[in-house]
């Protein structure tokens, strides 16, 4: 199901830009690889799979009405979510891996949380639990998604122009993707229990 060229196969254009939405606004959306499926759907558009201004301005779009839906629900709804662990998609860690990278990176979060998986999904909720004024919200949240899905869909739009049969690269890229962008969690959980030795 993670694979992006099943995914890609299977829902075309819109599955995409509603894949991109959940990625960023649902809170079960965190397990889908929106990397990986922005560099594979960018990649197929040079192939003339997809028209790369209607990728790119929908994929936009989605994510940046993605990460609005997840700061109205943080807003709303606030701890009451995570108060306690709730099964598998509510759980205290996640919020709380959320809101120690927002102390890090302050407002810019909005727009570097993008890059990092599963950070993405619950960043705009936590800038809604915190009461982050909607106003600058939104400024962050348009450059980060614009930033995001330009840069990745773009990257694999010319990768795909520069060689031959590039669909036989799909799916090892797809992987360093996935695996580059969970670097800082790896990073982030050998600290942890390097700190908890100590």
């Amino acid at each position: 199901m993670l694979d992006p060229i099943f995914l890609i196969e299977t829902v075309g254009l819109i599955g995409i830009v509603f894949i991109i939405f959940a990625e960023t606004g649902l809170f079960f959306g965190f397990f889908f690889p929106g990397d990986s499926l922005l560099f594979t759907a960018g990649l197929l558009a040079s192939q003339g799979i997809f028209d790369i201004y209607s990728l790119i301005i929908l994929c936009i779009l989605g994510a940046i009405l993605g990460d609005s839906v997840g700061y109205w629900s943080g807003k709303k709804y606030g701890r009451k979510l995570f108060e306690r662990d709730a099964g598998f998609f509510f759980k205290k860690k996640r919020i709380y891996d959320a809101e120690e990278f927002y102390k890090k990176h302050g407002k810019y979060t909005i727009i570097i949380a993008r890059f990092v998986p599963i950070i993405r999904t619950f960043a705009p909720i936590v800038a809604g639990i915190g009461k982050m004024h909607y106003s600058t919200f939104i400024s962050y949240n348009i450059i980060g998604g614009i930033f995001w899905v330009l840069s990745i869909t773009l990257l694999g739009y010319i990768f795909g122009g520069m060689i031959t049969n590039p669909d036989t690269y799909i799916i090892p890229i797809a992987l360093l993707i996935i695996f580059i962008s969970v670097i800082p969690i790896i990073i982030k959980i050998i600290k942890n229990k390097l700190a908890t030795k100590k």
